[in-house]
Formats: structure tokens, sequence, C-alpha cells
């Protein structure tokens, strides 16, 4: 899994452990998104300074990420709402409790074996650039098309009839595929 930085990697072999204890304990993996999806994608071209986590068990995983060294910053100019591993000083913040308000398929997300780290889920390549598109149609992240952009172009598999109506939910209709082809 050399592909990635070493920092990055071991922060997501240490997500791999965190999902194994939550499936052990009964409860549904926790989905990467967000930045660390994108990096994922890219093969550490695009790098990311945290992990936003999606899963509806947050005091649950919170337990194991704290069980895994993860510490909570605070005092004067920090960061209060996630995790920190003391090592890698990368965050961990649960996001949300559902994927893309539920509108993502959960079918799609995909699984990375980490070996004996376990599994990591990561939201799917589609739903995570059309959740870039919905960014940038928002008007407050004008940088997450080129995001989108470079993972479409490292993605030429993907399904385009998924993306195009997911793209086009995320952007209030005013995008679709073809926004990311110029």
């Amino acid at each position: 899994m050399s592909v990635y930085r070493p920092q990055f990697e071991q922060a997501l072999r240490l997500f791999g452990r965190a999902s194994e204890a939550m499936k052990a304990r009964g409860l549904s993996a926790p989905v990467l998104v967000g930045g660390a999806a994108v990096e994922i994608y890219t093969s550490s071209a695009l790098n990311t300074g945290d992990f936003d986590i999606v899963t509806p068990w947050q005091q649950e995983f919170e337990e194991e990420l704290r069980r895994l060294g993860f510490i909570r910053p605070s005092g004067r100019g920090r960061a209060t709402r996630g995790w920190i591993h003391p090592d890698l000083q990368l965050g961990f913040e649960v996001v949300a409790r559902s994927l893309l308000g539920g509108l993502a398929e959960r079918e799609r997300v995909r699984l990375i074996d980490l070996g004996e780290d376990g599994v990591a889920a990561v939201i799917s390549v589609e739903d995570m650039i059309a959740d870039r598109m919905g960014q940038y149609a928002s008007g407050a992240a004008p940088e997450m098309l080129e995001q989108a952009r470079r993972l479409f172009a490292l993605h030429a598999d993907v399904d385009r009839d998924y993306m195009e109506k997911r793209i086009r939910h995320e952007s209030a209709g005013e995008y679709g595929v073809a926004d990311l082809e110029g």
C-alpha cells in the first residue's frame, strides 16, 4: 500500500483498526469521506490534514479512537470537534450520521483491505466527485471544481449515469458530468 504518503498510510491503518473494533461490537463500519477519500482516490497527489468520518455511532467510534491513542485537542487556538493522534497530527472527526444525507448508495462504498489492520470503507469516487461539485455549486468552495475534475480524470471507469444523477442532485441541477470535462 505504499502509494500513499507514510503519515497518511499510518492514519488509514488506525482507521482500519477502529473500523474493525466497531464491527466487533456489532456496529456498522464507519465510512471515510472528504479529504481523506480524495487522498485515497488520488494516491496522495492531493493531501489532506484530516479524516472526515460518517457513522451513526459517534460515541462508540470516539471510544475506539481513544483506545488507539487519539486525544481531543483543547486549549487556546485548538479545534475541539475532532481527535488527533499525537504521532501523526492528522485530525479525525465524525461529520455526519449518514452518507451524504442518506442519498449515496451504501453498496457503492469501496472497501480497502489493510491486511492485519482490517478494512477501511471509503465513499465511492462517484459520490465523492458529486460532493465536490455540490460544494463548488454552493459558491463557498471554488477550489472543489478542480478537485472534482482531477478525480474524474483519474477514474475513467466511473458509473457516469449514477454520477450524473448525483452531481445534478448535489448541485441543485446546475452541473453535470459534462462540466468535469471542460
